[in-house]
């Protein structure tokens, strides 16, 4: 089987934002949660509040970099028995009900452990677009890439501010689709400011490569979508949207009005002129 993933319809998404002279909005979302259906619903809810591109976190057992809020979610869905397939699923459910890129983001270890052609091959049968792989190091990568590639599936790596250039120019060269800029050292989640230190690292990612520089960790609201869209290719809001569905507390039709607004609240954010 040969590429059947959507990295181009990533690329085009991306591309399209930029020619509205926007940047796109990028929202995450862990697969299982509250449940598996109520998980595909919500990614339905954020397209149609205006996101362009939608990640599906593979829950984890041991999610470093994930602060309080998505361990949270990642703890309701596991304890609700998520399996692989189930992500496959919601990957599969989500771009067939909106025709846009949904990508997949995991650390490596359950990908190693379930097959990396197996994990690629049936990510490219769902439809997905990609891969956002934030522990797994470049030097260590030939294979996913091999396999992404064959499949027609991007390579989303992870900069943060602590990359030195030589590093960063390293890290882009092997990644496509875009690079997931993260704008804080530590732990995601919402913070106040997401400040300089983002800018910073957007510009010195950029001198390195021509991909889409994508930044998350710490955007909550309109006014920092709108912040971030002023030097970065895309804006990615996770812990916001799950904070929505936690606070929804059980109520389904709550949850999905509140992420949906969320998404539609962001998506003016990040197009509006400065």
């Amino acid at each position: 089987m040969t590429g059947t993933g959507n990295i181009q319809l990533l690329s085009d998404t991306l591309a399209k934002a930029k020619a509205e002279d926007r940047a796109a909005l990028i929202a995450y979302l862990p697969a299982g949660f509250p449940t598996v259906d109520g998980g595909i619903e919500a990614i339905k809810a954020v397209f149609d509040g205006g996101a362009d591109v939608v990640e599906v976190g593979l829950p984890h057992s041991d999610p470093v970099l994930d602060g309080p809020v998505i361990q949270t979610a990642d703890d309701i869905a596991l304890r609700g028995g998520l399996k692989i397939a189930h992500v496959m699923r919601t990957v599969k459910e989500a771009y067939e009900a909106t025709g846009k890129p949904v990508l997949v983001m995991t650390y490596w270890n359950p990908i190693d452990r379930y097959g990396v052609e197996r994990f690629t091959a049936e990510l490219a049968e769902a439809g997905g677009a990609g891969c956002i792989l934030p522990d797994l190091p470049v030097q260590e990568s030939d294979e996913w890439r091999e396999a992404a590639h064959r499949h027609g599936l991007a390579t989303v790596f992870v900069v943060a501010p602590s990359s030195k250039d030589e590093r960063l120019a390293t890290i882009t060269a092997a990644g496509s689709g875009f690079v997931y800029a993260a704008s804080l050292m530590g732990v995601t989640g919402t913070r106040a400011s997401v400040g300089a230190q983002a800018e910073e690292l957007v510009r010195r990612t950029r001198a390195t490569s021509d991909l889409p520089v994508c930044v998350g960790l710490g955007v909550s609201n309109a006014t920092q979508a709108e912040e971030v869209a002023g030097f970065a290719d895309g804006v990615i809001v996770g812990s916001a949207f799950v904070q929505r569905i936690l606070d929804a507390d059980g109520d389904q039709a709550a949850g999905l009005r509140a992420v949906r607004e969320l998404a539609a609240e962001l998506a003016e954010g990040v197009r509006r002129k400065k």
